[in-house]
């Protein structure tokens, strides 16, 4: 007989930011490491004789700190990663839903008839994941392992060893960040003792998932958005300012076509489904010799503030400069919801300037460990922050 932990991958980007999240190789977030912390702790006085995971980071980080105990080397397996979403990859839901709807429903509730060219199937990653679990199985007769895989990637394992549709979300649920399902191979045949165990996790370390909609974007259009660009940038400052005295809307609705101009992607509006939700405008040139990612204007309307938008907007931008050492952005010290939102997600100050309607902050982020700033349920930038 073998037992063996099968473990969903702790908390990454793009389950924290609504992102699509197959092959791409995404953070691992800092409510994550502390998920990959608690993980160890239940595993440290169990003995296994063996560790494998997929070889994405996440199940990697998730499968070593499973192994801490036992001072297991950790096997890599490609066989175990999560489903290849193919052009989906590191796309935002809210733009997929709203784009390709049908697509995105399939996906959800009739995964087993969801097809979409360059993606795998969902029976072909029930395919290669339950051969390589059988595999590790008979490889180690006798023992206990720990497997590491993904959320989908388990679904289709167990629905493979117990005949139930992936379709049925009761019976069937996608596992819990670091969730232990504990299984026994004999006779050669599985059999499950338990499913989605997550006891080993505090109140704090569970992931809260955003119940809130989820937003898409579109592109800056010069033309035809700048009375919606102006009004926002004017709330924004009103709110950082408290009045409007020195706005003056050409001066920033035209820097934000030089920003669309050097990238289209660069000034975006933000929609929930249909309805106006905010603006982001990203400087592409500003601090790009330093490798800083130079976010000028991050809004939201004032019925989406305070709900658990904001992050998904910030999403947005570290997407966009995911090739940048930090993000950097300007704060009135007057905003205190902005600036207590920003400081949550892990930006820190790095400048003062004194001005007529109070200190101006320049907050940073390091780039590559955005993801590991926060992590905690999400929180939402209420107004906006910078301004050039």
């Amino acid at each position: 007989m073998t037992e063996i932990y099968l473990i969903r991958h702790t908390q990454a980007e793009g389950n924290r930011y609504r992102m699509m999240q197959g092959y791409w190789d995404g953070e691992v977030t800092a409510l994550g490491l502390r998920q990959a912390d608690a993980l160890g702790r239940r595993f440290a006085k169990l003995p296994l004789d063996a560790v494998y995971s997929s070889d994405l980071t996440r199940a990697v980080l998730t499968a070593e700190a499973a192994a801490c105990g036992s001072g297991c080397l950790v096997k890599k397996r490609e066989a175990l990663r999560e489903l290849n979403i193919g052009p989906w990859e590191r796309q935002f839901f809210g733009n997929l839903s709203y784009e390709e709807p049908e697509l995105t429903d399939r996906f959800i509730h009739d995964a087993e008839n969801w097809e979409l060219p360059g993606a795998e199937t969902f029976g072909q990653v029930r395919e290669r994941a339950l051969t390589e679990l059988r595999r590790i199985a008979v490889e180690n007769d006798g023992k206990t392992v720990a497997v590491v895989s993904h959320g989908v990637a388990i679904r289709c394992i167990l629905s493979g060893i117990t005949g139930i549709p992936l379709s049925d979300t009761e019976r069937l649920p996608i596992c819990k960040n670091t969730a232990v399902t504990k299984l026994r191979w004999e006779n050669g045949q599985f059999q499950i003792e338990y499913i989605n165990d997550d006891s080993h996790l505090g109140e704090s370390e569970r992931t809260v998932w955003n119940t809130v909609g989820a937003l898409r974007d579109v592109v800056f259009d010069p033309d035809r958005d700048r009375s919606w660009y102006e009004r926002c940038y004017a709330d924004a400052w009103t709110i950082a300012h408290g009045n409007l005295n020195t706005y003056s809307a050409a001066t920033y609705y035209n820097a934000a076509c030089r920003h669309h101009a050097v990238s289209p992607g660069a000034v975006k509006l933000i929609f929930l489904q249909d309805e106006p939700a905010g603006l982001i405008d990203l400087d592409p040139e500003r601090g790009k010799p330093d490798g800083i990612g130079w976010i000028s204007l991050l809004y939201l309307k004032e019925g989406f503030r305070g709900r658990g938008y904001g992050i998904q907007l910030l999403a947005r931008a570290i997407s966009f400069y995911h090739d940048r050492r930090c993000l950097q952005l300007q704060v009135a010290e007057s905003n205190r919801p902005a600036l207590v939102f920003y400081l949550r997600e892990g930006f820190r100050r790095v400048s003062e300037t004194k001005a007529p309607g109070g200190n101006l902050l320049v907050l940073e982020c390091p780039l590559k460990q955005a993801a590991l700033c926060s992590g905690t349920a999400a929180a939402s930038v209420p107004g906006g922050q910078s301004h050039g």
